[in-house]
């Protein structure tokens, strides 16, 4: 079973150094960062299971941190940190999206009790990204109508283009052979030599990318298959 991929977000060099070590023993696969601005870079670059953040940061606060993040797209479970104990700012951090919230000085085991809650409640096999509505650069896809726009113009898809790009944000950040997509998105149980995926992530690439040559959302990982960065 694979670790768990866990974002820690703290500022006190200390705090960072000794939660990382506890996470790391308990099983997690701890990244760090340091300042919100690092922490929204992260957050919306890889795939975590969940993001431990800490109110009070450098560059911008948590809340902005986890505004940012829902305004992504990012449905990754978010547990806020913070010295504060007013209520008035735990409303205001879940209403920003936090999951949920814990006050320094805090026991270490009721944090990895608060994380593995909201690994439990957290949607499985979406990688933490919303499957409604998704935005990366000025590209914004809504599953449920099924439409793509750029800078809200309507592009048009053919419904495999569609269903290709659907499972991309699905498995952001991860390596997807063209087997895998054969069989998860054309429905072959036996993947035939084709050419049909390669294809189709060209077709994609003409209508999403700033410039199809150098592409910087689908990218090809080469002897593997391609990677969703969006």
């Amino acid at each position: 079973m694979p670790e768990k991929r866990l974002l820690l977000v703290e500022d006190e060099p200390g705090l960072q150094l000794a939660l990382s070590d506890r996470l790391s023993a308990e099983g997690y696969a701890v990244e760090t960062a340091g300042d919100g601005h690092a922490a929204v870079a992260r957050a919306t670059g890889e795939p975590f299971d969940v993001i431990v953040l800490d109110v009070m940061l450098p560059g911008r606060d948590g809340f902005d941190v986890a505004k940012t993040i829902r305004q992504q797209g990012i449905q990754t479970p978010i547990l806020m940190l913070t010295a504060r104990s007013q209520v008035v700012d735990r409303v205001v951090g879940l209403k920003l999206g936090a999951d949920d919230y814990l006050t320094k000085p805090f026991e270490t085991i009721e944090l990895l009790a608060r994380i593995e809650a909201l690994m439990r409640r957290a949607p499985s096999g979406a990688g933490g990204v919303s499957l409604e509505r998704y935005q990366f650069g000025d590209i914004a896809v809504d599953v449920r109508k099924t439409e793509v726009t750029m800078k809200g113009q309507l592009l048009e898809l053919s419904a495999k283009e569609f269903q290709l790009l659907k499972y991309f944000i699905e498995h952001r950040g991860a390596t997807v052979s063209r087997d895998e997509l054969l069989h998860e998105v054309w429905g072959y149980t036996n993947a035939p030599s084709t050419r049909t995926v390669d294809v189709h992530v060209a077709w994609l690439r003409q209508k999403l990318e700033p410039n199809p040559r150098v592409p910087q959302y689908i990218l090809t990982v080469h002897g593997l298959g391609y990677k969703f960065s969006g």
